[in-house]
Parts: C-alpha cells; structure tokens; sequence
C-alpha cells in the first residue's frame, strides 16, 4: 500500500527521536519515497545524517541551507508529500501546530500539506495529560488530522504510564490500515450542508435550524476514505474542514449555482442542506419599519436543487439526498427517493428524541432504490456519516 508513496517524516525533539530512525527504515522497506524535516531541538538527539543515510535524501531543519542561502521551500514539500508523519509530536510543536504557529520548517510544511496528516505524540506522563496538551490534541483531531496514540509504559522520567512515542512497527501497521479503508481514492464528492437564508430585506430572513453539522460530519469521513470533496455550506458557525473544499453561500440560488457548477464533474453527491423551499417574492431594499397592521409576504418557490441535479444524473454519479419527516414518513421518503431520481435516501424524523437539528447526535433511516432500509439508532453525527458513507461505497463497488 505505500509502494512509491511520499512520505514527509516530521521529527521533534525528545529521547523517543531515536525511534523515527527505525521507522523510516520500516517506511523505506514498505516501498515508500521518504524524506526527513528535524526540528533544531531534535538534531541534539540523533543527527540529520542518520536519516539522510536511511532515506537517501537530505534532512532538512531550517528555512535557508547556510552555506548557500538557498530556500527549502516548505510549500513544495508539503505539495510533494502523499502522507505526512510526525513522529515523535513533541509538546511543544504540539502546541505550535495546533495553534498555527510558524517559527520553524517543521510547523511550515505542517501548514503547507494538502495530504492527510498523522501525529505520533511523545513526552512525560504529567505533560500528556494536562489539559492544555488534551485540548491541542483534539485540535488536530478537529482539522483532520489522525492521532496515533502514545503508548503506556515506562518514560524518561521513570514515571509509568501515557506518552511513550507508539513503536515504529506499529505506526507503519496503524498507516497501512488506514490506507487501506481509503477506498474512494480518485473519487470526487460533493456535499451541501447547514441552511439557506431567504432575505426579506436587509436585516431579516427565511431560514430553519440546520447546523450544519450533518453535512460537514459526512464530507469529513469522505475525505477520510480518500475521496476528494467540495463542501457547499449554508451560513454555519463550524469551522472549516482540513482538506475540504468549502464554498460558502446564503441563498438557495446561489447554493443552486454552486451545485450545478460541480454536479458534473462529481461522483459522488450527497445533498444534506436544509435548502428553504420558497423565498420573498420581492425583497425591500430598506428595513421594514413595524407599522400598525399587519403585512404580507408573498412567496415563490425556490429551485428544487435535489430534483434538478437528479434530472441530469449520469447512471455511473451517485446521488443521495435527506427528508425530514413529521408525518407519513417513510412513505413521502420513498416518494421522494423515486421523484428525484436518487440512489439512496435518508430519512430523518423530528418525533426521534436526540434526532434532528443542531444536537450532536442523530437517529436515521437510510432507503435504496429497492426500497431496503436500514435504522441507524441513535449515535453521533460522525458515526451515522459513517454508516452513510459505507453505504455509498458499497454503491461505487457495484
């Protein structure tokens, strides 16, 4: 799985630099194409040449090669890396990475990789659990990056417990595993989340209460099973996804527009937004001022986006849409799943306790065009993109 694969190996500072010897060697005999970034810090522990000899490729630690002056451009590396591996992730570029910092060519390449990203924390058992090294953690985490966890045993310090740097052999069983459930490499997804905002005038909207939350949990697991995703995002608090395209929208039509700009090339399409039905017919260029009486608003309908994409669908795209549902539900899901051409329909209800919109959990009820469905019971929203997403990847192996 990593034969000719580019892998940029990220070695900090600590006792545990010894390993990241061992494991380049391992990633070299996998096949991999392999080059070494030191942290200063880390050449006081085993030097540059060690890994220049493994890798046969030079080590680079700084911005500028002293004796010439010449850049080691960390954008390029970082566009040449398959895979990135910091091993061992002291707590200090820990700290660093997870809050944008950039003061060596380490955390510059980290910033610059496009590839999926896997971190191998190593350090002392009181460091590893204060809250502030847990919270930079799940920093990462958040940004798409793969943990790859400390293991339990003795440390430096002779304390015993967390923070020993995994072994070599483990980390490269831990990649190829990963690699493995990669089974959209080459695919192309697209994914819409979050709502629209219909404006009424300049200060006031039609809207509903999608978070989001959905869509972006389902865009984040296929970019974790290699696919290449565009996200189409409503107006949402969330942050952006590592490795997602994001284009960001407000009204239906513009979300219409977006869509239709990537239908085309796409395979995959999964249309999770909670798109408003109708719009203001006229939209006042100034703020309605409360009167005596009441006002109306006339309304007109939106574009059906899922129905639209659905007309034009090419047999080998995959097209998968949502239905909230108060009534009659999986009967108006079917309905739709047949109406709008689709491979897969998911069905939510607003009668699930802990289902629905802006909670961090969800219960659903996924259809195929045989009209099987499956009942997802209640869990997080990543773990039912999970579920959603594997069903789409038994539809691409058909």
């Amino acid at each position: 799985m990593l034969k000719s694969k580019n892998i940029l190996v990220g070695v900090c500072g600590g006792i545990a630099s010894y390993k990241a010897a061992f494991l380049v060697r391992l990633l070299i005999k996998a096949g991999a194409n392999v080059r070494v970034v030191m942290t200063k810090d880390a050449a006081n522990f085993i030097t540059p040449l060690t890994f220049a000899t493994l890798s046969k490729n030079p080590v680079l630690t700084a911005y500028l090669k002293a004796d010439t002056g010449e850049w080691n451009n960390h954008v390029d590396l970082g566009l040449w890396a398959d895979l990135m591996l910091i091993a061992p992730l002291s707590a200090n570029t820990l700290a660093k990475i997870a809050n944008g910092l950039c003061d060596n060519l380490l955390s510059a390449v980290y910033l610059s990789a496009k590839c999926s990203v896997y971190f191998a924390p190593a350090m002392d058992l009181d460091m590893w659990k204060h809250p502030a090294t847990q919270q930079n953690v799940s920093k990462l985490i958040s940004f798409g990056n793969i943990l790859i966890k400390p293991a339990h045993g003795e440390l430096a310090s002779g304390l015993i417990g967390e923070g020993r740097m995994e072994e070599p052999d483990k980390i490269v069983e831990f990649i190829l595993e990963h690699y493995q459930k990669k089974t959209l490499i080459g695919k192309k997804a697209l994914v819409t989340a979050g709502p629209t905002y219909e404006a009424i005038d300049p200060v006031r909207f039609i809207g509903n209460h999608s978070s989001g939350k959905m869509g972006y949990a389902i865009a984040q697991v296929l970019t974790d099973l290699g696919a290449d995703v565009t996200l189409v995002s409503g107006p949402t608090s969330l942050a952006a996804l590592h490795g997602v395209e994001r284009i960001d929208v407000v009204s239906a039509e513009e979300m219409y527009i977006a869509t239709k700009n990537k239908f085309v090339d796409s395979d995959i399409i999964v249309m999770c937004a909670a798109v408003a039905d109708y719009r203001p017919k006229d939209v006042a260029s100034e703020k309605i001022k409360k009167g005596p009486n009441e006002i109306e608003i006339s309304l007109v309908k939106t574009t059906d986006i899922l129905a639209a994409l659905g007309k034009n669908k090419k047999k080998e795209q995959i097209l998968v849409g949502f239905a909230l549902e108060t009534f009659d539900e999986e009967a108006n899901a079917i309905k739709k799943l047949e109406s709008k051409n689709l491979d897969l329909i998911v069905l939510n209800s607003l009668k699930d306790e802990g289902a629905g919109f802006k909670g961090d959990t969800n219960r659903v009820t996924i259809i195929d065009r045989q009209h099987h469905k499956e009942i997802v019971e209640l869990k997080s929203k990543r773990d039912v993109a999970k579920d959603i997403c594997q069903k789409i990847v038994a539809l691409c192996s058909l």
